[in-house]
């Protein structure tokens, strides 16, 4: 629809020929990037431009994201930051979620987080390797980086009924829950009172320290 209004989040190569074309098709497009350089070279053409960091909720709060109807996220070669992004956006309810995966693997954890479609517009980048650990409650395990990971950790019956709030991972580990796979379905960054129950497929992204001492001390113990 004409009246549709799109964020692109990210104005490198990819993000600025998106958002001009979204502009020239009638759309109102919104352009973020923190290159305050990036910014003013698209300022004349978008509907409007703001230097700012997409991965501050505060900040995507403020500029009223919540009311687009379609967030992309084009951010070029920084994936913690694509991925927290992108988090945001479906925890803040936009109601379409775009992003730019640089490799399978990037588009996989994008996927596994609830982005609506994931596109791949370099193929030809190197795809980070992904890692199976030997654990009855790691079901999945990607590591983005050297230390960086996202995990899948099958929930243990002794966990049965916990909220968030009482595993409390981020405070006491320094890693986060961004998503629950349930049999009724997957819930995208659940809240402190949401609960786990027994064959819930807990999301968990962090450090690869962070992810051992949570899976040891609250999954196994």
């Amino acid at each position: 629809m004409k009246g549709s209004q799109y964020v692109v989040i990210g104005l490198g190569r990819f993000g600025s020929s998106l958002a001009k074309e979204l502009v020239q098709l009638g759309y109102e497009v919104l352009g973020i990037d923190q290159d305050e350089e990036a910014v003013e070279e698209m300022s004349d053409v978008l509907t409007h431009a703001v230097v700012a960091d997409a991965t501050d909720e505060e900040v995507l709060r403020s500029l009223g994201i919540r009311n687009f109807d379609c967030a992309v996220v084009a951010i070029g070669d920084d994936i913690q930051a694509s991925i927290l992004a992108a988090i945001l956006l479906k925890d803040i309810g936009v109601k379409t979620v775009v992003a730019k995966a640089l490799s399978e693997l990037h588009g996989k954890v994008l996927e596994k987080i609830g982005v609506d479609r994931v596109i791949f517009p370099e193929r030809d980048m190197g795809i980070r390797v992904a890692h199976q650990l030997v654990s009855p409650n790691l079901l999945d395990y990607i590591e983005l980086s050297k230390d960086y990971t996202i995990a899948e950790l099958s929930v243990p019956k002794k966990l049965s009924g916990c909220t968030l709030k009482q595993l409390d991972p981020r405070a006491k580990y320094g890693c986060s829950v961004v998503a629950i796979n349930k049999k009724h379905g997957v819930i995208i960054a659940p809240t402190a009172t949401d609960t786990v129950e027994e064959r819930d497929v807990m999301v968990v992204i962090g450090t690869n320290d962070q992810i051992e001492e949570f899976e040891s001390q609250v999954i196994r113990r």
